[in-house]
């Protein structure tokens, strides 16, 4: 989803940079100083490139290098600051994005957190309440081998074994007739 917002974005970081380039040219040609600025900038950026490019090649760096024209330095320079600019914008839109999804992982994290520490805690109280429950489990053995305590008052003849009649199970009756159903002729 957040995609084609980010080329959306993109395209218009890029249409409004163009207008900044402009601005800058017609900015050069009102302001003397500002227009040297610009120039000498355009000019550093030329002899860094050459430099580069020549070092690249494997030739000699220490030749003169001719400077730009003007014309051609003023263009160089609003371009490349149109450039500066679109990167510096798409430069903070993707780090307010890293920013919004570590904020949102660290809100998922502490979520998880919350649930594991939950089931931990319902786990210990499981854990204490199984304790307890063997507990009493034993206390209710030890009374009924004693053959005394509350147990034994309450279930009558526990000792008694049980004799053949007591373990048969009686049968189960016939069925009894429906009145709807037909009599056999």
């Amino acid at each position: 989803m957040i995609l084609p917002f980010a080329k959306l974005g993109a395209l218009m970081i890029k249409t409004l940079g163009k207008p900044v380039a402009t601005w800058m040219k017609v900015e050069a040609a009102k302001h003397p100083w500002f227009r040297q600025l610009i120039i000498n900038f355009a000019q550093s950026n030329h002899r860094m490139q050459v430099n580069i490019q020549r070092r690249i090649y494997g030739h000699d760096t220490n030749v003169a290098i001719h400077p730009l024209n003007q014309d051609k330095a003023v263009q160089d320079a609003s371009d490349l600051l149109g450039e500066f600019i679109i990167f510096g914008i798409g430069g903070a839109l993707v780090i307010m994005e890293v920013s919004r999804s570590s904020r949102s992982e660290a809100i998922k994290e502490g979520l998880r957190k919350a649930e594991i520490e939950a089931l931990r805690q319902a786990d210990e109280k499981s854990e204490k309440e199984l304790q307890l429950m063997r507990w009493r489990l034993e206390e209710l053995e030890r009374e009924l081998r004693a053959g005394r305590g509350a147990l034994t008052s309450w279930i009558p003849d526990i000792r008694r074994s049980r004799t053949e009649e007591d373990r048969v199970v009686p049968s189960k009756p016939a069925p009894s007739p429906s009145p709807s159903a037909p009599k056999p002729a």
